[in-house]
């Protein structure tokens, strides 16, 4: 299955330039999304990982079923704010300001091995940011996993990980 045929190019959005890429259609087809689901677990089947680490908001749903395919928990990585306290959080840089990562201080327990999941890897920021505070909680990053990557943003060398998949890439 092409995945490209379920993701839909929205040019000028969310400003006049851009060409946003859609999920909603991937998300809307049962068979498509369940091959989204399969494709992104099947790489990492076999090997030592104990939790999943899902991206705000929609590395959720794309982390959540490939913990529950995997059998390991899920983790979610928050923006500021969203959990109930005590967070350990990570600032990082966008590209007009910053931002924060969360996660609830006790979600992973030292020397975890953790996937990274999140939708899109576009300049590496948010998925960099998610690594280091796993790291910060005592875990190991994996690697990361994705739906879809812009080549052109070049974020997977932000990453700096041999072990970063993506199922489409533009």
């Amino acid at each position: 299955m092409d995945l490209k045929d379920w993701i839909r190019d929205v040019p000028d959005y969310p400003q006049p330039g851009i060409l946003f890429r859609d999920i909603t259609p991937l998300l809307t087809h049962p068979p498509a999304f369940r091959y989204a689901i399969e494709q992104l677990s099947a790489p990492f089947a076999g090997q030592s990982i104990d939790a999943i680490a899902g991206i705000d908001a929609r590395g959720f749903i794309f982390g959540a079923p490939v913990a529950l395919e995997l059998g390991v928990p899920f983790v979610p990585i928050r923006k500021q704010g969203k959990l109930p306290p005590e967070t350990i959080g990570v600032d990082y840089d966008l590209e007009y300001g910053s931002s924060r990562l969360e996660a609830r201080v006790n979600a992973l327990e030292p020397d975890m091995n953790v996937l990274v999941i999140d939708d899109l890897l576009a300049t590496g920021g948010s998925a960099a940011a998610a690594g280091k505070l796993v790291r910060e909680l005592g875990a190991n990053v994996i690697g990361y996993s994705f739906a879809i990557e812009l080549l052109f943003l070049s974020g997977r060398d932000v990453l700096a990980h041999d072990n970063v998949q993506a199922l489409v890439q533009y």
